[in-house]
């Protein structure tokens, strides 16, 4: 079998870049560094399995070749839901508009790795991988010339943008590998000056701990204060780096039918999505990466979107989640009423303080409360 046998073969898959790098990353000691001056936050997976990335051959003995596969999924923009103003509109991140890319693009990665094996009569084994293994994807697509890092630390194509998702093949078979692409950013910064939270402290690094994607999908507690007006109306992910990029402009819209944005997002504005119960979340977005948050989480963000749109007319629903069990959803939406203000608002804040038994959301009461 010949790489270009195994990339045709790929490719029909549906995979719109496939290149071959060898099992070695280049940029583990830069990634130790980021991990040793804690802009990884509270993701701790990453940290705690830092040393497997050193080499393929951690997640497979006697590898020899990674093979990367690169799929599009930027989609075709979803009419906005019958929102009473586009602030009630909510934002969600391009890669979550459908179902979730693991499920997607693991279904060719195993076809790929079942190829290898039986291709070479057994002679050779394959692992694949999306990005819950312990590896660095990003070095190995930089390596293997599927795109170069850009600023913002993805991965951009001249043909494909940075609106693709990024799956690997380990294998003992020994593939040569291809070329590493150039770096074609020179001295454009529109994705470092889109960031509303300033999360790039240099070219290239990424402080996680700022970023709106990291605070509205990993972190688990409060999003801090300093960072809700940022965050406006996103409700699950940023793309406002990504959507900078000026390679965009060659980029066209995936085929790949589970990109496209489930119906919800044409119908529920972020008064609708806070009155949603468990049951109906784990209904509404059963094979979607939203479902990653939780109601809990999912809600908490829809809170401080609702508190960043100033509408009085999400009082109402807020005042209600002053009562949900959650208490990560009561703070929030505590912290959103003392931004809309208003009599109504204030009465509600004043009754909730006396019954809240939660410390935390006492406080946020209690400074949503001030003048």
């Amino acid at each position: 079998m010949t790489p270009d046998e195994l990339k045709t073969y790929a490719q029909n898959l549906g995979f719109d870049e496939v290149r071959i790098a060898g099992p070695s990353p280049k940029t583990w000691g830069r990634f130790s560094e980021w991990l040793k001056n804690g802009f990884h936050g509270e993701m701790r997976y990453l940290a705690d399995r830092a040393e497997e990335r050193r080499s393929a051959s951690r997640l497979l003995e006697s590898a020899r070749s990674v093979i990367v596969a690169a799929k599009r999924y930027t989609a075709v923009d979803p009419p906005s839901p019958p929102s009473l103003n586009e602030a009630l509109t909510p934002a969600v991140s391009r890669y979550a508009w459908g179902d979730d890319y693991h499920d997607v693009v693991a279904g060719g990665l195993k076809k790929i790795a079942a190829y290898i094996e039986d291709q070479s009569g057994g002679r050779s084994q394959a692992r694949w991988c999306v990005d819950t293994a312990p590896i660095l994807e990003k070095d190995f697509a930089a390596q293997s010339g599927v795109g170069w890092v850009g600023k913002h630390t993805n991965i951009l194509n001249r043909r494909l943008g940075n609106w693709f998702f990024l799956g690997v093949v380990i294998t003992t078979l020994d593939l040569k590998p291809d070329a590493p692409a150039s770096n074609h950013c020179g001295s454009c910064t529109r994705c470092l000056d889109a960031c509303p939270t300033r999360a790039f402290p240099a070219p290239y690094v990424l402080d996680a701990r700022r970023c709106i994607s990291y605070l509205t999908i990993e972190l688990k507690g409060p999003i801090p204060r300093e960072f809700r007006k940022a965050i406006g109306r996103r409700i699950f992910g940023c793309d406002d780096c990504l959507q900078a990029c000026p390679w965009n402009r060659f980029a066209i819209p995936a085929q790949e039918a589970g990109f496209f944005p489930r119906p919800w997002l044409q119908t529920d504005d972020l008064i609708q999505l806070m009155r949603i119960t468990e049951e109906q979340f784990r209904i509404q977005f059963k094979g979607s990466p939203i479902k990653r948050a939780k109601r809990r989480g999912l809600l908490r963000n829809a809170a401080v979107a609702l508190g960043n749109s100033r509408d009085p007319r999400a009082v109402p629903v807020l005042v209600e989640k002053l009562d949900d069990a959650e208490p990560l959803i009561r703070g929030h939406a505590a912290w959103a009423l003392g931004e809309i203000g208003g009599d109504q608002a204030r009465k509600a804040l004043t009754l909730g303080l006396e019954k809240e038994k939660d410390g935390w959301v006492q406080d946020e009461i209690q400074e949503a409360l001030l003048p």
